[in-house]
């Protein structure tokens, strides 16, 4: 950013100022195109044939098989492959299958192609999913679709997410503040009658703090544990709000401009981004 000249009050000129919003606004729009957040936990590179996939598609005993089918399916929509088309209402209906992982990957396959309304209706019913995971493809596929009704599952990327319990126990935490952690990590267990449940984290992040202590005996639905965003977590949700930021986001998103513990550099970049464009649409 240093080499975008700048007037004697430090600020851009206006037309400067215009063409380079516009240009974060295109290279945002391109790194929305694939949510990172499926890539997150899985990848599958092998090419599939057209039976492959439909084997795959229909094979619900076995959702890995069903998630490298999708994947190939929208490696053939970015690729502009129109024959694609014939798994599209297969691909809508995974959106609702029982398989978190399988309602996520769909999500994001949808946010491909932002030309179908299905896809958009089903991306807008996912909105509402129990999984934040899938809560989140779903908002940052919709902004393909220039529809902001994930904002504030977006804005929410930005904030320390609360892990609460299934039911009630006694807490036994496993890790600390400062451990990383990934989909699935075990945070702890509860003690209840005897029984042991597990607590995994829904979300990748860093161990901010224990609201609930060692002991605490908790009931079902309470807060036990905050998890601070990812890099990759706060860096997608800032690419999405270059594009449908609000002013009341600016806070959250200016707090990344700042150094934080753990943020690369190129988080810190584009929160700079982001609050410049928020700023811009402001103006207009």
């Amino acid at each position: 950013m240093s080499d975008v000249p700048r007037e004697s009050n430090g600020q851009p000129p206006a037309g400067v100022a215009r063409r380079w919003t516009y240009a974060v606004l295109a290279l945002a729009f391109l790194f929305v195109l694939m949510p990172f957040l499926f890539w997150q936990s899985t990848w599958f590179g092998r090419p599939l044939t057209d039976e492959e996939i439909g084997k795959e598609l229909a094979d619900i005993e076995h959702p890995r098989k069903t998630q490298h089918a999708l994947s190939q399916i929208a490696d053939r929509i970015v690729a502009g492959d129109p024959a694609a088309k014939r798994w599209y209402p297969q691909v809508a209906a995974l959106s609702a299958h029982q398989a978190e992982e399988i309602r996520l990957t769909a999500a994001w396959v949808m946010g491909q192609d932002n030309t179908i309304p299905e896809f958009h209706q089903a991306l807008l019913d996912l909105l509402q999913d129990p999984h934040p995971m899938v809560r989140r493809n779903a908002a940052l596929s919709l902004v393909r679709f220039a529809d902001s009704s994930g904002h504030e599952e977006i804005h929410a990327m930005l904030r320390s997410f609360p892990v609460r319990t299934a039911q009630a126990g006694t807490l036994a935490p496993r890790l600390k503040a400062g451990d990383a952690v990934n989909v699935g990590t075990l945070l702890g267990r509860l003690k209840a009658g005897g029984a042991e449940v597990e607590i995994r984290s829904p979300v990748p992040g860093v161990v901010e703090r224990w609201v609930a202590q060692e002991g605490a005996a908790v009931n079902a639905g309470d807060a036990i544990l905050l998890i601070s965003p990812s890099p990759e977590v706060a860096w997608e949700s800032l690419r999405a709000l270059v594009l449908i930021g609000t002013p009341d986001d600016l806070p959250d998103v200016e707090r990344y401009i700042h150094p934080i513990a753990g943020m690369p550099e190129l988080v810190r970049q584009q929160a700079q981004l982001a609050a410049s464009s928020i700023r811009s649409r402001a103006q207009e």
